[in-house]
């Protein structure tokens, strides 16, 4: 289980992000380590969480904790604290779409929950920004068969960046002009059927990959490759986990 449990290091870098504190009437925040190395165990294995090893303490327990995390943004939070040190020499923008099991499908009296119904099935879509060094910097759920340009803006909102990368699907006027309000440059090339066609810096487009491998990145994690998480504030929760993850590697 070595792979499973957080390094020293590591937890020396989140310890403190995390809620409670030791104080002279007690420690409120003494078993936060085993909490978070029960949480990566679920989030790397995908196992149920019934599944969970003893050693880890109650397995309701921890999943309670988990959704009143979830439930306050902590995981988000933590993520966002983690991220901080991005290199914004540019950004890449991209979509991915994940497979929804059974046990995530929403109820018939709940939200959709950002999941899709289409011919293969329900999914969920992942709209990612990622750094210069392709580590991640905001992550949107949306329904599976949503397009990826209507999260274009939401993903480079506040980031001040000299480039903006994406794919040709993020080819609009709208979104192009979004990024040179930013002070930043589009490379992004032009659809095949454009008036005015738009130049582009193709050998700095080829940098883009690196946003595809950070989704390669995210769903080692299991819990991240397919959605079990019925609410979609939860299956959020995992993927800021996965992201925190790739930040502390």
């Amino acid at each position: 289980m070595p792979r499973m449990i957080l390094k020293d290091h590591q937890w020396e870098l989140v310890k403190d992000l995390l809620p409670g504190k030791a104080s002279d009437r007690g420690v409120t925040a003494k078993d936060n380590r085993l909490f978070l190395e029960a949480v990566l165990w679920v989030a790397r294995t995908g196992a149920p969480w019934r599944d969970l090893p003893e050693h880890f303490g109650k397995w309701n327990s921890v999943y309670m904790r988990y959704n009143r995390w979830c439930e306050k943004g902590l995981w988000t939070a933590i993520f966002e604290a983690l991220s901080t040190d991005a290199d914004f020499e540019y950004i890449m923008v991209d979509g991915s779409i994940v497979r929804v099991h059974q046990q995530g499908a929403p109820k018939k009296t709940q939200h959709c929950e950002a999941v899709g119904h289409s011919r293969g099935g329900l999914t969920t879509k992942i709209h990612a920004t990622a750094d210069a060094l392709g580590n991640p910097l905001r992550l949107i759920l949306t329904a599976g068969q949503a397009s990826e340009y209507g999260q274009a803006q939401a993903l480079i909102e506040g980031f001040q960046a000299e480039y903006v990368l994406a794919d040709k699907g993020y080819d609009s006027d709208g979104f192009v002009t979004a990024i040179r309000e930013a002070g930043s440059a589009p490379v992004i090339p032009p659809r095949r059927g454009r008036k005015q066609p738009r130049e582009c810096d193709r050998e700095l487009y080829k940098e883009r990959n690196l946003v595809e491998r950070l989704f390669q990145k995210l769903k080692q994690f299991r819990r991240v490759a397919t959605r079990y998480e019925r609410l979609g504030r939860n299956y959020l929760g995992m993927l800021h986990i996965a992201a925190s993850m790739i930040w502390l590697a």
